[in-house]
């Protein structure tokens, strides 16, 4: 059954460096060893997500090349839900993410939810990025496990609430992580998943997304995991857990350990 799900494309690694680091310089270093590495593999789609202020800067001087002509993508950790420019303070569309070389956009991320961001704002969020022509990177998870199951269905609604009227010839640009918030290890009550709980997540989310794409589609559309992925876990998680990828958050921040994801990822 597990090799049913496996898909025939690049596995997909996400960088998410949420709040940091604190200078520029710092981001540029980062990015520029991340870049050596990722330039060289085939098999992956390496993908950065730094602060939205850095973005400008990594895309036009950390080398000659464009950055994702140099084996590096650049995403975005949130946009607005409004689709045209205007009076909204503090916000940044999804058209000028766009117009400046991202590809990407996190949305519905654990952090953002607990900000105060609901399933209805994560739904026109999705819609407008996906209008602008960005890839969506939609997380969702549930915030603890119970012995009945109840956090099954509270992952289907918001995967559920998430896609509501989305266009099926959108969901080629869609990606599914699974975020089990219990195993950040920035929460309260961390503790780490396992492969095999996450392959069980995974074939539940397939079968949660039936009914709402077309016939075929369904194969894909890539689910990675984020949950504290380190060097030492990502080749059981990516091997056993039946996903095509994985969003690393802070050891997306250290150059040689996430290298070493990457190249993890690469060879499998």
């Amino acid at each position: 059954m597990r090799g049913d799900i496996k898909l025939i494309m690049k596995k997909i690694i996400v960088g998410n460096w949420k709040m940091n680091p604190e200078t520029l310089e710092e981001a540029q270093d980062i990015a520029k060893e991340i870049k050596k590495i990722a330039s060289k593999l085939k098999k992956i789609e390496t993908v950065i997500c730094p602060p939205s202020i850095y973005i400008s800067n990594l895309k036009s001087k950390i080398s000659n090349l464009p950055v994702d002509e140099a084996g590096l993508k650049l995403g975005a950790q949130d946009v607005s839900a409004e689709f045209d420019t205007g009076s909204y303070t503090g916000e940044i569309s999804a058209g000028m993410l766009k117009n400046i070389g991202v590809k990407y956009v996190i949305i519905g991320h654990s952090e953002r939810r607990a900000m105060g961001e609901t399933d209805e704002i994560i739904n026109k969020k999705i819609k407008t990025a996906l209008k602008a022509g960005l890839k969506v990177i939609f997380c969702a998870g549930e915030k603890e496990r119970d012995d009945e199951e109840h956090f099954l269905d509270f992952i289907k609604k918001e995967i559920e609430g998430g896609l509501h009227g989305v266009e099926k010839k959108f969901f080629r640009n869609i990606i599914i992580v699974y975020e089990p918030v219990w195993a950040i290890s920035s929460g309260k009550k961390f503790r780490p998943d396992n492969p095999d709980s996450v392959f069980k997540i995974t074939i539940f989310i397939k079968k949660t997304l039936m009914p709402l794409v077309e016939n075929g589609a369904l194969r894909s559309i890539p689910i990675l995991y984020g949950g504290s992925v380190t060097a030492l876990t990502a080749r059981e998680f990516l091997e056993k857990g039946g996903i095509q990828g994985l969003l690393v958050g802070g050891k997306s921040l250290i150059p040689k350990e996430f290298s070493q994801i990457l190249e993890i990822a690469d060879r499998l």
